[in-house]
Parts: structure tokens; sequence; C-alpha cells
């Protein structure tokens, strides 16, 4: 029997992917894909639906990305992240430029067909709803969303969108450390997230509240993991940097969430969009030890643009 994706495998690598292909006798990647969305569904943490979602989508560079749906108890339900979100972000975190196809295990909602807009070229990426049924059939996202509203709609052409690369420009004043991560050994710890949560907030896409952040969080073994918080056009729809950052746990192999014992969240003081009191709430929700602190940052380089006139606009 050919091998299923096992535990913690989120990224196949194109030569892999090839060779499982292969392995199966498909005569096309895609039908890889249809076959790997049962394996992807046993990944998801569905603790209060206990119903899993798998999405498997297929990068422009041939890497095959996992994304499943994770809820937490304790915190509201919109606090979830869907299995499309989770891929969306899984590929802008491992720096997918394009993805080209997505498998899923059952229809995507409205919520995950407005998160995708923000992907460029939205439209054209080709859609499978895999029920299990023997025909194979990709459909453009367009025909799932026929009058979209998205990117287009509120930015400028030349604004990056949700998988390019983003600089952001923020950095730390000099009187930024908590003195008290000073004791204890700390400052390697809290030096060390915040600097990944700085560079995950110079990563986030925020084109319509220009209020980008990044949350960094470190497990019990030592290991970080972040997230750069995902703005939608509809704003609902938008992925904070604690799902982002807990996207990246899960698919770095993280363990269960009470195994996070420290998270910095890292974003500019007096943000008209803040994330502190949501990020406090899911963490006391799903990691209770977690010792969570907020670092503000600023604008250094005088480029970063707001588009704050574009909030009282929807």
């Amino acid at each position: 029997m050919a091998r299923r994706v096992g535990k913690d495998r989120f990224v196949i690598e194109q030569a892999e992917a090839e060779s499982l292909t292969r392995e199966l006798k498909f005569s096309s990647v895609l039908e890889t894909l249809a076959w790997l969305v049962d394996s992807a569904q046993k990944l998801a943490r569905p603790p209060i639906s206990n119903f899993h979602v798998g999405a498997v989508g297929l990068a422009s560079d041939g890497r095959i990305l996992i994304g499943v749906n994770l809820e937490f108890p304790g915190a509201p339900l919109n606090q979830s992240v869907h299995a499309e979100q989770f891929l969306a972000t899984s590929a802008s975190q491992n720096s997918a430029e394009r993805i080209e196809y997505i498998a899923v295990s059952a229809a995507p909602c409205g919520h995950c067909r407005q998160f995708l807009q923000e992907i460029r070229g939205a439209p054209e990426i080709k859609i499978l709803i895999a029920d299990g049924s023997s025909e194979i059939v990709f459909r453009p996202l367009s025909q799932l969303l026929p009058q979209r509203f998205g990117p287009d709609d509120l930015l400028d052409k030349d604004v990056p969108l949700l998988l390019e690369p983003h600089h952001n420009g923020l950095g730390f004043g000099s009187d930024s450390v908590d003195p008290t991560c000073y004791s204890n050994g700390g400052l390697d710890r809290w030096g060390e997230l915040k600097r990944a949560a700085l560079k995950a907030a110079n990563g986030a896409h925020a084109p319509y509240s220009g209020c980008p952040s990044g949350v960094a969080v470190m497990d019990s073994e030592g290991r970080i993991f972040a997230g750069s918080y995902a703005e939608s056009a509809a704003y609902n729809p938008s992925l904070p940097p604690v799902q982002a950052a807990l996207v990246a746990y899960v698919a770095g192999g993280g363990g269960e969430y009470e195994e996070i014992v420290a998270a910095a969240l890292v974003e500019e003081e007096g943000a008209v969009v803040g994330q502190e009191m949501a990020a406090r709430m899911l963490f006391g929700a799903v990691a209770p030890r977690c010792d969570f602190r907020v670092f503000h940052c600023r604008c250094v380089d005088g480029k970063k643009k707001r588009k704050e006139e574009k909030i009282s606009s929807l």
C-alpha cells in the first residue's frame, strides 16, 4: 500500500510529489492531490465540531501544501482557522508564489472563497471538491464566486497581495525591551521571540488598515513559530497573527497548544486595528500557562502607506 501523508507532513517537495504520483500509478499529480485529501483530513484539529476538513494545494513550483481546520475550545467560533486559510497561510510562510490547484474535502464556504481573493489571480485557481466520486474535475474559483469583491476594488495594482513579498518597514526603538527580559536568562528567549514576531509583522498583509502585526510562539522545547497578520478586503475573513502563528506551530510539528510557554505580539502602539485583546483571549483559552507579552514597534523607513481612509469606505 502506498504511503500516506504522515504526522506533521504539511509540505511535500516537488520530487517527492512526482515520485508519489508514479508510485500510485496516477497519470497526473492532480490525481495525487485528490488522493491526499483523506490523509489531510486526519491532521485537522476540530474538537468542537469534529468535522475534519482537508485542503491540498499545488503550488506553481510543484510543491504540494496541506491545509486543515483548527478549532479552539473556550474561544468564539470566529477564532477558528479554516482549512483553506491554513493552506494559503502555509503557502505564504513557505514562500510559494502562487497556488494553482486546490482539492478540498468539502465545498469552500463563503468565508474561504473570500479569503482566497487575496491571492493574485484568484479567479483562475482551480478547485476540486473531493466528494469521493471517481470523476476528478477542477473548476476555476470564479465559478464559486462569480461576482467577486476583492483587492482590485480597494487597492492600486502595484500593492503586493498575500503571497507576494511585503516590506512594512517596522523596527524597535532603543527602549523597547522589557527590563524583566534580563532576569533568569530571559533576554535570549524574549530577544528571539521579538525578532521573530517583528519579522512576521514586516511580512504581514495589511493593506486595508495599514496596521501590520506578527506573533511568535515558543514551545517547551524552545522551538519558535511565527505568523503574520493577513487581511481580507471583506475584513471579517482576515486571519489574525495568533492564528497564523498557530498554523506555523501545527505545520511545524508542534504538539498540544498547552506546550506553548511564551508568545510575543509585535504591533504599533495605538494602531487603529489592534491584536492584543484577541490574542490574550485565545492564548488564555488554549495555552493558559503561556507567558504572553506585547512589544510595540514603529515605522523606521518612512515608506509605510496608510490606508485608513479605506476603512470608512466599506
